[in-house]
């Protein structure tokens, strides 16, 4: 049984940073891709990052240069760091992983921007 579980959400302030983490119940590096979306409410999941075990990675225009997305192989962790965030940043962010054409889904956090 794969699972990942994400955290790190929460409420923070406009230009503030937060730092999501998404763990695994196998090696992070036995996925071929992964990747965090996100939620707003009323709109569509997105894709906010990605990574392939390759080490090439991509990002959603909207946070490109404000967002960094990372793997820890001795924590097995995958990172979303968040810098200058934005009230439109705001929604339910969840943990991707692809596994041989299969995708596993955290629960998802729900990351808050507002003043």
């Amino acid at each position: 049984q794969v699972n990942v579980v994400e955290s790190g959400g929460g409420l923070v302030q406009p230009g503030g940073s937060l730092r999501l983490s998404c763990g695994a119940s196998i090696s992070i590096f036995s996925f071929n891709v992964m990747g965090w979306y996100r939620q707003a409410p009323g709109k569509e999941r997105e894709l906010v990052a990605r990574g392939t075990s390759s080490g090439s990675t991509n990002y959603a225009d909207s946070v490109k240069g404000r967002f960094t997305i990372s793997r820890d192989r001795a924590k097995n962790t995958m990172y979303l760091q968040m810098n200058s965030l934005k009230p439109e940043d705001t929604a339910v962010y969840y943990c991707n992983a692809n596994l041989y054409g299969n995708d596993y889904w955290g629960k998802g956090t729900l990351v808050t921007v507002s003043s």
